[in-house]
């Protein structure tokens, strides 16, 4: 064809093969379980990280058209991964393209999107990965669940147009689905995963994490089915399980029927963080691999505080169960990924994943290096992409996040990001603070009685290898907060 159009801009693509950029004197947490190490540069060509070394070796061996950021010893962290995200429930394109914007522009380079309205969240993982807008990798799944589920209103809201449980992305699943249609389905929505969600027995969750495994497709599914048990849905060989709270249907009393009539919790069951059915379903998860979207803080959150006493003696409820369980894995060995579930106000600087970080260190006895490796490379794992990112190495996505302070002194040093690399495309963070809602710049300024905080410093570029020169300005090692 001669009259091709090059289609939509692209301001955020991908940075071009053949294009080097070199990230060096960097105090590197590269993911992999190694400790941090500093004076270490990162040589990226295009999308893809080249080679990571100690910053004399790496200068010797660099085309002369590199191009050179000196981190002056800022700490370097892999992309963090959101696990659990809906960015289409209801289907809204500008409230998703600002959560995506936000959330690139806070380090987070790749999330799960745990089913919803398909038909926008493909376009959305497209215009991320195309760079038609800024915003993380998505990866997401199609959902199958029983028919009793589909009068659920969210089901309603991401079929606009069509039947619920009638769609690729949402099917509803009897004894008569033939499963090799309804994963081949599924699959036709380029979705990564299927998400088994509710109303299926322990027989039709094996029979479809089958099917799924046997056409290379990864299962997510909620920690308990209804009647599915969390002990029948890992040994069906789920991939991945959501919802730590979940978890403590196992062993329940009462009859585990829907998913509308949950028994009620015991949660003095749970205080002691060492009830022995909860540590045998703990025991079989770390002999299978499954990994657990604990979403542990999503209780503690805003935007499940709810309405007056009850709700709030609920949450609390919840936010202690999951803490107490989470910890209770941690130290069975399970690897947790860092799922969140919810986001922070449109108006926050900084995403709900944040939140979840804290939550796993402050009330779950995790490290910070351990929280960051849930939030890394075990979210690469429950994403089904460890092979591409989750940590710095050579051959992976250039995915990496440059912070001021040190994170594994203090996880709430995320906040001090100043610049997201994803793809080898950089996104500065003061780009994103000049421009958010509400937030006002040195440029902005009218009335000298405001006061204004002085903007991050940003990386300082050097220009081609043979140009490089020191920062202008020393940064102290201790300056820390």
């Amino acid at each position: 064809m001669t009259d091709e159009t090059p289609g939509a801009p692209a301001p955020y693509a991908p940075a071009a093969e053949g294009a080097v950029a070199v990230y060096r004197g960097a105090t590197l947490f590269d993911g992999t379980g190694a400790p941090a190490r500093g004076s270490t540069s990162i040589v990226v060509d295009g999308p893809v990280i080249r080679a990571v070394g100690d910053d004399a070796e790496i200068a010797a061996d660099l085309p002369a058209d590199a191009q050179v950021f000196d981190l002056d010893g800022r700490f370097v962290v892999p992309g963090l991964i959101d696990s659990h995200q809906h960015i289409a429930t209801p289907p809204d394109r500008p409230a998703a393209e600002a959560v995506l914007r936000r959330l690139v522009h806070s380090g987070v380079t790749a999330i799960r999107d745990m089913a919803d309205d398909l038909r926008q969240v493909g376009d959305l993982a497209r215009a991320t990965l195309v760079g038609e807008i800024p915003g993380p990798d998505i990866r997401y799944a199609a959902l199958m669940a029983g028919p009793g589920f589909f009068d659920d209103p969210r089901t309603h809201q991401v079929s606009q147009g069509e039947t619920p449980g009638a769609v690729p992305w949402m099917q509803a699943v009897t004894k008569d689905t033939d499963l090799r249609i309804a994963v081949a389905l599924a699959r036709g929505t380029h979705a990564c995963a299927i998400k088994v969600y509710a109303d299926l027995d322990h027989g039709t969750v094996a029979a479809i994490t089958e099917e799924a495994h046997r056409q290379g497709v990864p299962v997510w599914a909620h920690a308990t089915v209804f009647p599915a048990s969390p002990g029948q849905v890992v040994a069906a060989g789920a991939d991945s399980v959501s919802h730590v709270t979940l978890l403590a249907f196992e062993g329940a009393d009462e009859p585990l029927t829907s998913y509308k009539t949950k028994p009620k919790v015991d949660h003095e069951r749970f205080a002691a963080g060492d009830d022995p059915r909860i540590e045998e379903l703990f025991a079989l998860m770390r002999q299978r691999g499954t990994v657990l979207d604990a979403t542990a803080g999503m209780w503690a959150s805003e935007a499940l505080a709810g309405e007056g006493p009850e709700d709030a003696a609920r949450a609390a409820a919840n936010t202690g169960l999951a803490a107490v369980l989470t910890a209770q894995a941690h130290r069975a060995g399970v690897e947790i990924a860092t799922g969140t579930d919810h986001e922070t106000d449109a108006g926050a600087p900084f995403p709900a994943l944040y939140d979840e970080l804290a939550f796993l260190v402050e009330r779950c006895g995790m490290s910070p290096a351990q929280a960051l490796r849930s939030a890394t490379l075990i979210g690469a794992r429950s994403a089904g992409a460890e092979d591409v990112m989750g940590s710095v190495e050579a051959g992976k996505l250039a995915n990496f996040v440059v912070l001021e302070d040190d994170p594994l002194r203090d996880i709430a040093n995320l906040r001090s990001v100043t610049l997201t690399v994803k793809r080898g495309r950089r996104f500065e963070r003061r780009d994103f603070e000049r421009t958010a809602s509400g937030a006002v710049g040195p440029e902005d300024v009218q009335d000298p009685g405001v006061e204004v905080p002085a903007p991050a410093r940003p990386v300082v570029e050097t220009g081609p290898a043979e140009e490089a020169r020191p920062a202008e300005e020393a940064r102290p090692a201790e300056e820390t907060r």
